[in-house]
């Protein structure tokens, strides 16, 4: 502990250090906002703090809950998003209300009975603090999560602060932008698939397009990171959900997730979760997997025990789907193609796509290419919208 303690305080000693100095040091280094302790941790001071955080909300090596509790801050309260405060249960599984058996802290759920802090949640809180991993997709329900503690901030005067992080997939912007009609927990605003932001400018977004309920705004502060910019090829150095443990499944999920929504699977439940895809029977797969159950990872995955046949990708993603700057849709209509038409989507997909349009532009045949042209007025209006709340050098700038 003595160990841990005495690297928490020279951490935090470079980290009070002025910031020219800090370039000298540091030289390229990209920093997540967590770092930069000296920008944050007055507004912390005598307050009681409630504490938005996972497994990725690291500083240096240790957690921000250790970190924060060692300097001698309040922390009232843990929330918890999908995948639970510690990073170790499976997509969609309820998390519920609990203590924290490390530090004895209350854990609040975000994805159980309820996705918004209550009004008795946001009691005995002076300031919030956002700290998660994003991957830059709009199904990521981290954004929504961030939605509804936006809503509950303003709705009880509560401070947000956003510690801001960068965005593996935040070097372009493509899909579908979200019709209103298909609003879900999995695409709450209308924005592309990928949307290119940074989870602070996001959070500024929601607050600056008025999208809280009835247009309120939170009061919002992000701590930006340092020496980022939006063509940074950035890895997180913690793997931000179960199934998410390379960065080529987070460049393959913008195109992959979209199977999710079909009888296709993606992996889960194998050593290579958003890196290969399959199905049963599939005749022109070139590699077979056996889905099996992996407990807090894939609890009875789609074809679990079922021989599936497909396709490996990690090779593909690196020198193709990396550089492409595009969702890939080949796969997609392939797949379509060769299978039962009748059964292949199943009502998730719309949601996932936030839009029927692109599955009817699937089954009826239309080309990749004019799929791609059918998305661009909409980017191109997103893009305005988007350009007045970033914070960091844009891609192409």
């Amino acid at each position: 502990m003595r160990l841990i303690l005495s690297r928490s305080i020279i951490l935090l000693t470079l980290l009070t250090i002025p910031n020219l100095l800090i370039t000298s040091i540091l030289k390229a280094q990209v920093l997540p906002g967590s770092m930069r302790a000296a920008e944050y941790f007055p507004l912390l001071k005598d307050k009681k703090v409630g504490l938005v955080v996972n497994q990725t909300s690291v500083l240096g090596k240790m957690h921000l809950v250790d970190t924060l509790k060692h300097c001698g801050y309040f922390v009232a309260k843990i929330f918890a998003p999908e995948h639970g405060f510690r990073g170790d249960k499976e997509a969609g599984k309820e998390i519920k209300n609990s203590i924290d058996k490390k530090t004895k802290l209350p854990i609040v759920s975000l994805y159980g009975e309820h996705k918004k802090p209550s009004q008795e949640d946001m009691q005995g809180i002076d300031v919030m603090v956002f700290d998660i991993q994003d991957v830059g997709c709009r199904f990521y329900t981290y954004l929504s999560t961030l939605h509804y503690l936006m809503e509950a901030c303003a709705e009880s005067k509560v401070p947000l602060l956003v510690l801001d992080r960068p965005n593996p997939n935040g070097y372009y912007i493509d899909g579908p932008v979200l019709d209103s009609n298909f609003k879900s927990f999995v695409g709450m605003h209308p924005v592309p698939i990928v949307y290119g932001m940074s989870i602070g400018e996001y959070a500024k977004m929601i607050n600056g397009e008025h999208w809280l309920k009835g247009g309120i705004q939170c009061s919002l502060n992000v701590i930006p990171c340092y020496n980022y910019k939006h063509d940074t090829w950035y890895v997180p150095p913690i793997p931000p959900s179960p199934n998410l443990r390379t960065i080529e499944s987070i460049y393959l999920y913008p195109s992959l997730c979209l199977f999710e929504g079909t009888d296709v699977s993606v992996g889960r439940g194998t050593d290579k979760p958003f890196e290969i895809i399959g199905k049963p029977g599939f005749e022109k797969g070139r590699i077979t997997f056996k889905p099996k159950s992996i407990k807090g990872i894939a609890d009875n995955p789609p074809y679990e025990g079922v021989e599936c046949k497909g396709f490996p990708l990690t090779q593909f993603c690196n020198s193709f789907i990396k550089p492409s700057c595009r969702i890939y849709l080949l796969w997609l209509q392939g797949f379509y193609l060769e299978s039962d038409t009748t059964k292949f989507f199943n009502p998730f997909f719309d949601k996932l796509a936030g839009t029927d349009k692109l599955r009817k532009d699937i089954m009826t045949k239309r080309t990749v290419d004019q799929i791609y042209q059918s998305w661009e007025p909409q980017l191109i209006e997103f893009s305005k919208v988007r350009a007045k709340y970033l914070i960091y050098p844009d891609f192409g700038d």
